[in-house]
């Protein structure tokens, strides 16, 4: 009885074999894959962290980075098979305006020359000048970097009876570039409180507001966002022209 036992279970596990076998030959090895045609790449200069407005641009701060061909068609794009010195060549730059990380690098956004950082971003034309402000007379500490501003001039008059206060707005539109040495928002700060602001103004606008300085207190103004728009579309559209969009009261009259 044993053994007639094992001769059954043998021949099923031959059986279980033959059938495997049959099934496994039937099916079709499978397909391979299709190769994948490799992309082409360009190496471009980019930030190798973030570099802020008047950061000094160094071999640290730059990287080369594989981007596909693709998308390197710009000019503006720097490549290391064009230019294999490149980042040699733009160490000691000033970051005009910020770099992310990993963005490409752009010549027109930085310049070359041995100034402060306040120069370097200052536009062509145009001078750096400070007032001093309070909390009192620049919103609060809500005015900061690259903010547009009017400026207010508040002065007392002596009458014959007795001590009057006059205003009035004798500058408009005017950027602000840096409120005592902060020079852009940094860690998400939105208050800057501060005691001097630095204002971006051509040279005939810096003496108005030099005198103005001497005659009574300055009070800025903070203007919209959509004015502060407004405004780069006029210079942008006027490049010949120092601070085309700044206009000028001075005792009733309006000027350009």
């Amino acid at each position: 009885m044993k053994a007639a036992r094992i001769l059954i279970l043998g021949v099923a596990l031959a059986a279980g074999g033959v059938a495997a076998y049959l099934v496994t030959s039937e099916e079709p090895p499978p397909a391979a894959p299709p190769p994948v045609a490799a992309v082409p790449t360009d190496e471009v200069l980019v930030a190798a962290g973030d570099i802020g407005i008047g950061q000094a641009v160094s071999a640290q701060t730059l990287r080369w980075q594989a981007w596909p061909a693709s998308a390197t068609a710009s000019p503006n794009f720097i490549l290391k098979k064009q230019r294999p010195n490149g980042m040699e060549q733009l160490v000691g730059s000033i970051a005009r305006t910020p770099f992310a990380n990993g963005e490409p690098i752009r010549e027109d956004k930085l310049i070359k020359g041995n100034g402060g950082y306040l120069a370097a971003v200052l536009p062509a034309g145009m001078r750096a000048i400070s007032t001093p402000i309070s909390p009192e007379t620049g919103a609060g500490g809500f005015i900061l970097p690259n903010d547009r501003v009017d400026v207010v001039l508040i002065r007392a008059q002596k009458t014959a009876g007795g001590e009057i206060y006059t205003s009035e707005t004798i500058l408009t539109n005017v950027r602000v570039l840096a409120i005592d040495q902060t020079v852009e928002e940094k860690n998400g700060q939105r208050v800057v409180v501060g005691k001097i602001a630095t204002l971006a103004l051509n040279a005939r606008n810096a003496e108005t507001l030099v005198l103005a300085t001497r005659l009574g207190t300055m009070a800025l103004a903070l203007r919209s966002m959509a004015d502060g728009k407004a405004a780069d579309v006029e210079e942008a559209e006027s490049p010949g022209l120092a601070r085309a969009g700044i206009g000028i009261v001075r005792f009733g009259q309006s000027s350009r």
